[in-house]
């Protein structure tokens, strides 16, 4: 999907300010609000925006543990990997996995209570046999730089024009 100017700004708009009305945001972009709302929808519809969505701050819920895992398959079969890309669905701690190329396999992010929840949740997996050989865990001290908004200029060069 090639995107014009507005598109842009409208996506650096909701990025940083998903709670924006639509009136507001087609006053933002200079457009009228029922070309705005068509635009919103376009990029829905294409995937370019996946879900609305509020970022909760963990310190605020009290105390938690934020631990990065690298893992090493048994072996590199499909149906393997396929059996742990779905196990890893089921457990709400396990906030993100990247399936990774270049000597380990998958790196996972996982938030919990403490590091004995984590440990039950790394046994879990380990007794579900879904070939998980080897665990190396990365446990965070403090967030630098937490995940924000895509570098939409960066990324689309270009195309913005």
């Amino acid at each position: 999907m090639r995107l014009d100017g507005r598109d842009i700004e409208i996506l650096k708009i909701l990025q940083s300010e998903g709670r924006i009305s639509k009136t507001d945001l087609a006053r933002r972009i200079n457009l009228s609000p029922t070309p705005c709302w068509d635009r919103l929808q376009r990029l829905e519809k294409a995937g370019v925006i996946e879900s609305y969505g509020a970022r909760v701050s963990y310190r605020a819920l009290g105390p938690h543990v934020t631990v990065f895992v690298t893992v090493e398959m048994e072996h590199h079969r499909a149906g393997l990997m396929q059996a742990f890309e779905v196990a890893v669905q089921r457990y709400p701690e396990i906030t993100g996995v990247w399936a990774l190329g270049g000597g380990l396999d998958y790196l996972m992010q996982i938030v919990t209570r403490d590091i004995d929840s984590y440990q039950r949740l790394i046994d879990t997996l380990l007794d579900a046999r879904i070939g998980l050989a080897r665990y190396y865990t990365h446990i965070v001290t403090k967030p630098v730089k937490s995940p924000g908004a895509l570098p939409l200029d960066m990324l689309l060069g270009d195309q913005g024009g």
